[in-house]
């Protein structure tokens, strides 16, 4: 029976979501868990710091293939560990820029997988807002500073936006959720009008609480899934759950024996905006036409 190496960033209960697609996907190639195939998981219950021991330790249980979705850190640390053991990995940042494969569509060496390139979509997040909330002048960004790679390009690139758009941006930290009430307290305390969500495992994993936080404080907040506006968030742009069970066809595809080298990086190319309108009247708010017509859906 093969076994399968599933190094996660975060814990069983919070990636159930993400895990469902993945064995839908891996099911899709005819491979059931535990009927024909083993699947040996690996979480850093949010300790990005743990991933490099956690994959180190799947190289030496010889997996067939390693299976890193939804996470640049856990795509990183399995890539450092092996050169031979294939990789399926899902980043919301660009894989070429990461050193992760060679090109989207030839990605040359052990590794392939998804991207939804959420990373890239923070500014446009951040123009999203401020077309709510035009005379707005402060904002902010919330990043995970145990993912630097993602964090700092992600930030660079917020802040040119915010520039070009005349704001004050602040950028944020949180790796616990600890963290979150110095976040929510420093927001209040900057006097930023909202704040952008930087697309992140860790935040992915916490989004409904996030986005309660936002709406209990009275922050208008996006970030990158739509029910992180169902729960509350006064928007979300991105791509949805979908990549995830792309990876699990992949690495079934490369459990029949196709090679990573071969198989294009796939990209989530559908992106949504979704609008809370309960919670912008909640907040005060009023969406102007422009963004409603731009709008896929408007949660009422």
């Amino acid at each position: 029976m093969p076994v399968i190496g599933f190094l996660g960033s975060e814990s069983p209960a919070l990636f159930a979501s993400p895990l469902r697609l993945f064995l839908q996907g891996l099911s899709e190639t005819g491979y059931i868990e535990g009927k024909n195939v083993a699947i040996e998981y690996r979480w850093a219950e949010g300790q990005n710091d743990r991933l490099p021991a956690l994959a180190a330790d799947l190289v030496r249980r010889r997996v067939s293939v390693i299976a890193a979705p939804g996470t640049t850190p856990a795509a990183l640390a399995a890539k450092a560990a092996t050169t031979t053991i294939p990789i399926v990995f899902f980043t919301g940042g660009d894989p070429v820029a990461l050193g992760l494969v060679a090109s989207l569509n030839r990605p040359g060496g052990n590794l392939t997988g998804a991207t939804s390139l959420g990373g890239q979509l923070a500014p446009k997040r951040l123009e999203l807002l401020h077309q709510l909330m035009p005379t707005a002048t402060v904002m902010a960004l919330l990043v995970n500073p145990t993912n630097p790679v993602l964090a700092e390009s992600t930030a660079r690139e917020t802040q040119e936006a915010a520039r070009s758009l005349g704001l004050r941006l602040h950028t944020l930290h949180a790796s616990t959720e600890r963290d979150f009430d110095s976040v929510f307290a420093a927001l209040v305390q900057l006097r930023a009008s909202g704040f952008v969500i930087a697309i992140d495992s860790f935040f992915t994993g916490r989004r409904e609480q996030l986005a309660a936080l936002a709406l209990r404080h009275g922050i208008p907040a996006i970030y990158q899934y739509r029910d992180f506006a169902a729960a509350g968030g006064v928007m979300s742009y991105g791509g949805s759950l979908e990549p995830y069970r792309l990876v699990g066809l992949y690495t079934g595809r490369i459990l029949k024996g196709e090679k990573p080298a071969d198989l294009p990086v796939q990209q989530a190319t559908r992106i949504e905006l979704i609008i809370n309108m309960k919670t912008a009247q909640a907040l005060g708010l009023s969406v102007p036409p422009k963004l409603l017509a731009l709008a896929d859906e408007l949660i009422e």
